[in-house]
């Protein structure tokens, strides 16, 4: 009997439903699947209200944990084959329920000598985000063996418009009737199953090695260069904005507020101005980057961790 535990934390449900569809080409008579909510002690609302959107950005940027509920008794007891862990990105991070277990006595517990395949539901930025998991796993000395990267196919700024109505609205639907569904598409969800398959030969036969290259067979990630530019150079500039707002006082200070207000600015700036600039420069540039681009692709598609 082989034991596979799921962690997760799905506000919306969509990486909920990724998972399950993944695993679904796992379940079998020698195949225990457990299910892992993470759950937070004081839960974050969905939809969101727009001040608490922004105001979970300083902690959420710079991985600072919450409170979480302990997983059971039965869960910390038992040893896993394999573990997947499902996360979201928020504000180029894992998201804070996520981090806080990756930062928990539990998850040194769960995970350690453990493989883990980890999988990304995101809007379009994951690469950082996945860096730092990368490094979390790694202190809790986990097996990092593959990795799914799922994400809203449509172009930044379509997407930037649908994501905030799925955020704040709570509806995953087509805004005004004319713009598309927000998230990963309900194709690619539903075609998640695909990935189950190599999982399945790695748990049975115990060999990893080969697994994140036959997941990229299947297009489990798509590494895209200019978004690795500009998420390495948001993270930059978004420490900066996360270290000076957290030093106005907790969530909900008013002190703190105004400086949110101004961040609130900054992203629209940076999002409609600034990064379409980027692309430009970037375009330009691109044939003398061909080499760097090439050995990125092949770093973020990889199971590859650099030691920080």
């Amino acid at each position: 009997m082989k034991e596979v535990l799921v962690v997760y934390y799905s506000q919306t449900g969509q990486l909920f439903d990724i998972v399950k569809n993944i695993t679904s080409s796992l379940e079998a008579e020698n195949v225990n699947l457990t299910y892992y909510k993470i759950t937070p002690e004081n839960e974050y609302e969905f939809p969101w209200k727009k001040e608490q959107f922004f105001d979970v950005f300083p902690e959420s940027f710079l991985q600072i944990p919450c409170d979480l509920k302990e997983p059971s008794e039965e869960i910390l007891q038992k040893k896993y084959d394999l573990v997947i862990l499902g996360y979201t990105v928020w504000y180029l991070s894992p998201s804070v329920p996520v981090n806080s277990f990756l930062k928990s006595a539990s998850a040194k517990i769960i995970l350690e000598n453990t493989p883990v395949v980890t999988v990304v539901a995101a809007r379009n930025m994951w690469i950082m985000a996945q860096e730092k998991v990368k490094q979390l796993l790694l202190q809790n000395k986990a097996n990092y063996v593959g990795n799914i990267a799922l994400v809203d196919r449509h172009i930044n700024h379509i997407s930037v418009i649908t994501i905030v109505h799925w955020m704040l609205g709570g509806k995953k639907d087509k805004k005004f009737g004319l713009f598309p569904k927000p998230g990963v598409s309900d194709k690619d969800i539903a075609e998640a199953s695909k990935f189950g398959v190599p999982i399945k030969t790695a748990l049975f036969t115990n060999k990893y090695t080969d697994l994140q290259p036959s997941l990229l067979q299947l297009d489990a990630v798509r590494v895209s260069p200019f978004l690795v530019t500009a998420d390495t150079r948001a993270n930059i500039l978004f420490s900066k904005w996360a270290n000076l707002i957290i030093k106005k006082g907790d969530a909900g200070d008013p002190k703190r507020k105004k400086w949110l207000v101004f961040f609130n600015y900054y992203l629209l700036i940076a999002i409609w101005v600034f990064m379409p600039i980027v692309f430009i420069v970037f375009l330009v540039t691109y044939p003398l980057l061909t080499r760097r681009i090439k050995r990125q692709k092949e770093y973020f598609s990889s199971v590859f961790t650099k030691k920080i």
